[in-house]
């Protein structure tokens, strides 16, 4: 297996996990207090929003070149990066 196809299997892997803690959140939220709820709710809209940021990331460097792919990487760890810590923050805060 070449280190594009690992890179981007461990991606997807990831991507999955995040969208099973989102979904948990998600529940979590909607059994809150309803005062809280509403930013309960904002925090998850922009943690998935970050989340289909990356998710088209990971698309690109799925179909770019293997010249390009490298380029895109760090790219794609940045928003890897801050995908991971809204999901550390909303799982601090709603759990």
């Amino acid at each position: 297996m070449d280190k594009r196809t690992e890179y981007v299997e461990n991606l997807s892997a990831q991507m999955v996990a995040w969208d099973v803690q989102i979904d948990q959140l998600k529940y979590k939220a909607d059994s809150a207090v309803s005062g809280s709820n509403g930013g309960y709710s904002r925090a998850i809209a922009l943690l998935q929003g970050k989340r289909d940021e990356a998710a088209q990331k990971l698309q690109g460097i799925s179909a770019a070149s293997d010249d390009e792919w490298e380029e895109l990487k760090s790219g794609t760890e940045q928003v890897w990066g801050e995908v991971r810590s809204m999901l550390h923050n909303a799982i601090t805060r709603i759990s």
